[in-house]
């Protein structure tokens, strides 16, 4: 046992690590740089494209624009076109109307230029007579009804309605010297024309005569 050499086991090291090894260089594609100068005129194609639509769009907005004013023009022309025709309608019903209730007024007019009333039951009676009147003129007034005043004013045929003609010393030709029955008109319309009696002027020996220009000389 002693005469044997004792061996001292060894002891295992740690081995060292390897080190790592150099990634590999990246290695340059070239057909990367061909597709990004492919990718340029795509681009320009695309932005003319959505130029194009763009344009497009404005054209069509422009397009609906036109015909909105138009249908806007169009529907305002029509409410005043159904408005002007309403008055005008209005207005027809109400001369149809009243050029009924005119001959009325005419007798009304003549009564109260003949009574004469002297007692006092028979003035009573022409003064709620009056007021009957004056009743049925504020009326007419209110739709807008006046008369004409014709006498002395030149004859107008869109306003009158010659009857007679005779000379006058104191009027000119065609005016009117006379009213035969009263012309009315409402809100400018003419209701009904003035029956008148026009003038002829001066008759044949109807000359005046005009005074001598040295007066009487004496002796």
């Amino acid at each position: 046992m002693s005469g044997e050499s004792s061996t001292v086991p060894e002891v295992p090291t740690d081995p060292q690590p390897a080190a790592d090894p150099m990634p590999p260089a990246a290695e340059h594609d070239p057909s990367e740089g061909s597709a990004s100068a492919g990718d340029a005129p795509a681009s320009e194609e695309r932005l003319r494209q959505l130029e194009a639509e763009l344009a497009a769009l404005q054209a069509e907005h422009e397009s609906l624009k036109g015909q909105y004013m138009r249908i806007a023009a169009d529907f305002d022309n029509f409410r005043k076109r159904q408005s002007r025709d309403q008055e005008d309608q209005k207005l027809q019903i109400t001369c149809s109307t009243v050029a009924e209730i005119l001959p009325v007024v005419d007798n009304f007019e003549r009564a109260r230029q003949q009574l004469n009333p002297q007692h006092e039951e028979a003035q009573a009676l022409h003064g709620s007579y009056l007021a009957l009147y004056r009743q049925l003129v504020d009326v007419l007034k209110q739709l807008g009804v006046a008369s004409m005043r014709v006498e002395g004013e030149p004859f107008d045929p869109n306003l009158h309605e010659a009857v007679l003609r005779e000379p006058s010393e104191d009027h000119p030709e065609d005016v009117v010297i006379g009213e035969l029955q009263r012309g009315y008109h409402i809100n400018g319309r003419v209701l009904r024309h003035a029956l008148v009696k026009v003038s002829m002027g001066p008759g044949p020996g109807g000359q005046a005569a005009e005074p001598e220009a040295g007066g009487e000389q004496n002796g």
